[in-house]
């Protein structure tokens, strides 16, 4: 049996089947009263109005630079170009889409406890990683099945990054705008109390947290899976082989396995995630990213034994899985509100705020030290 990067078209259509799955399992549950679908489809309809606008001009944008691409570089790549940037799109629009759902849902489901709110929201906000992953290895895949060139896979890679551009960077202004603007107007003017829906720029931050921390943030995810594959690819060279006998792969088609392999980590850990009715969701998510982890860990030594790749291919993608791992516990740590940094920073504020800035910006900048 041969394996080569056809594993990652496979396991991809997997991941989107699973992401619909998800999405009708949101859309079946209950949305609540008719006050809460009201709020529910006024933000809906603001978040689609602006990404309705939004994509216009990221439309123009991405069709002159095809055709600078096209005239200087390559046609084909200006092609990957344009493709990169509507998958990019539509995984961002599918998890908003379902983002939108999931929060008038889990918010009904509250009602009933942490243990039936919280399945909606997590599998809601899971559409979006499966729908990233999914679309992003599909694309790769058939850029790279129609041209065999990493290469101009770097034009796919292009393209995300243009939609990561405007709808991160966009749809973050727009969300602090609409974020600062609705404190000031409601708490401070009208002195009414905080996400009050009786202040319209409550509506507009909600709006704002959708296309900016949904959409937005799916685009972002979306270049930054496709870069660091896409860098991989690059780096491995078409004609560099690695494996004996009919084991054979390409140190090109190695991250695109590993890719695959990946989404069904993924698959699973979105299946293992459970949370009691007097549950920690915190400490339910950090299994699910531990016990992920672990999978992908022994389903890549798996198969690079099984493929008699060097060990060392196997030991540079668990280096890079155990940092991705501390840096989101020392995220964790900076950042709770019964951690050490947290509970002194707010001490601070008794003080005064300058002390509260200095101590809230000095843990900030240590904050970074792990990652580095």
């Amino acid at each position: 049996m041969i394996i080569d990067w056809t594993i990652a078209p496979i396991t991809a259509a997997v991941s989107v089947l699973v992401a619909i799955y998800l999405y009708f399992y949101i859309n079946k549950q209950s949305s609540g009263t008719a006050k809460m679908q009201e709020i529910s489809n006024a933000i809906e309809e603001g978040a689609r109005a602006f990404l309705t606008v939004e994509f216009k001009y990221l439309g123009a944008f991405v069709a002159v630079v095809a055709v600078v691409l096209a005239i200087f570089l390559n046609p084909i790549m200006a092609v990957a170009y344009v493709f990169g940037s509507v998958c990019s799109a539509i995984a961002g629009v599918l998890g908003m889409t379902v983002a939108l759902k999931a929060n008038v849902r889990s918010a009904n489901a509250a009602k009933e406890g942490l243990n039936k709110a919280f399945p909606i929201a997590f599998r809601g906000g899971a559409v979006m990683g499966l729908a990233v992953v999914g679309l992003a290895l599909l694309g790769l895949s058939l850029v790279y099945a129609l041209t065999g060139d990493p290469e101009l896979v770097l034009g796919f890679s292009f393209g995300a990054s243009a939609m990561a551009l405007f709808a991160k960077i966009g749809g973050g202004i727009y969300t602090k705008t609409a974020d600062v603007g609705a404190d000031l107007v409601g708490k401070v003017e009208m002195n009414i109390p905080e996400d009050d829906p009786r202040n319209p720029g409550v509506i507009a931050d909600n709006v704002g947290d959708n296309v900016g921390d949904v959409a937005g943030m799916g685009a972002d995810l979306f270049d930054s899976y496709v870069a660091s594959i896409v860098a991989v690819m690059t780096l491995g060279g078409a004609d560099a082989l690695v494996g004996f006998g009919f084991k054979w792969i390409s140190f090109v088609d190695v991250p695109l396995v590993f890719a695959g392999l990946g989404v069904i980590a993924s698959i699973l850990g979105v299946a293992i995630v459970r949370v009691g009715k007097k549950g920690n969701p915190g400490t339910a998510l950090n299994l699910g990213t531990y016990l992920t982890c672990i999978i992908f860990g022994l389903l890549t030594l798996g198969m690079t034994m099984y493929l008699e790749i060097n060990i060392g291919v196997w030991a540079a993608a668990v280096i890079g899985l155990v940092g991705g791992v501390v840096i989101g516990i020392t995220t964790d740590y900076f950042t709770s509100i019964d951690k050490f940094p947290v509970i002194k920073t707010a001490e601070a504020s008794q003080t005064g705020a300058a002390v509260n800035i200095i101590t809230g910006f000095s843990y900030g900048l240590l904050s970074m030290f792990p990652a580095l």
